[in-house]
């Protein structure tokens, strides 16, 4: 790698306002979600913040914006073509990558498209990936060539019961997977997954947990990869998966969106990543206070010596 090349990532914005739905959108998993919103989450994550972020992101250097997931809040269909607009605020297609959440994902109870069909384009595998991949692939995993980078990207979500917001790959995506990652370390890409929910097991409770993390995390620890990138927690993580080759950094950014704390859910935040000879540096760049600019929280290299960032 003779330059540096900026990848950022942010995650989990729930930032589409709640349009076009009626009766026969509703189900108890919808109505439930709804209050929640109403009552909390209308108030945390902000259209603003988002914006603010993504600004800073392209004025950091950024050379490519990574969305993993939760763009929208019920799964609305109107919410999908307001999130589509705000993708294209950031970048188009060929600077912006995206994967979807769990809440994106949401109910079986739709009407119209789903969200990766409307966001197909920010959503599917580049011309080079597609070719990489062969005639006629699924849509996940889906691959694309950035720089010296590979993005891989993997859908885990799917619709839940009430009180769930478990995830899954599946055996397909996960052979797959396997495969891409083989035939990418023979290419000498740097090799970034992207999934929304956290890949390792223990990593949450386990209704949100990923269902398959421990094939999935067996997958990564077989095949390897440069970089995992999540988010559905909400909060900020670094976790070092052993791997047949260098152990491989799996990190999750909080809410890119925040506008307030929630709980333990810090202000927003997004990851910068640079890659260079050297190796990888992290830089953690967030709100640095309701009413204040975009900050530096953090930054160091990222390495297995290194401690985790967040505990």
């Amino acid at each position: 790698m003779t330059h540096t090349f900026t990848l950022a990532h942010i995650s989990d914005l729930h930032l589409t306002p709640l349009l076009g739905f009626g009766p026969h959108h509703w189900n108890v998993k919808r109505s439930l979600g709804f209050i929640n919103w109403a009552r909390s989450r209308r108030f945390v994550h902000r259209l603003e913040v988002a914006d603010r972020l993504a600004t800073d992101m392209w004025q950091q250097g950024a050379d490519h914006v990574a969305v993993t997931g939760d763009i929208a809040n019920l799964g609305l269909p109107d919410e999908f073509g307001a999130a589509l607009g705000w993708l294209k605020t950031v970048g188009p297609p060929d600077k912006v990558t995206a994967i979807p959440g769990n809440h994106d994902i949401y109910t079986r109870r739709m009407s119209g498209p789903a969200c990766t069909e409307i966001w197909r384009e920010y959503i599917a595998s580049d011309t080079w990936g597609a070719s990489f991949l062969g005639a006629e692939p699924q849509q996940f995993p889906f691959v694309r060539r950035v720089g010296p980078l590979a993005l891989i990207g993997l859908n885990s979500a799917f619709p839940t019961r009430p009180f769930v917001a478990a995830g899954r790959i599946g055996p397909e995506q996960l052979e797959d997977l396997r495969d891409c990652l083989i035939r990418l370390k023979s290419e000498k890409l740097t090799r970034v997954v992207l999934i929304h929910h956290p890949p390792l097991p223990g990593q949450t409770a386990p209704r949100r947990a990923l269902e398959d993390a421990e094939q999935v995390s067996g997958v990564l620890a077989t095949c390897g990869a440069e970089l995992v990138l999540h988010g559905h927690n909400h909060r900020d993580s670094l976790v070092w998966l052993p791997s047949n080759d260098e152990s491989i950094p799996v990190v999750g950014v909080a809410s890119g969106s925040a506008a307030r704390t929630h709980g333990l859910e810090p202000l927003g935040r997004y990851n910068l990543f640079r890659f260079s000879a050297a190796g990888i540096e992290m830089h953690v760049r967030g709100l640095g206070g309701a009413a204040g600019g975009v900050v530096d929280i953090a930054r160091f290299a990222l390495h297995p010596d290194a401690q985790p960032l967040f505990v």
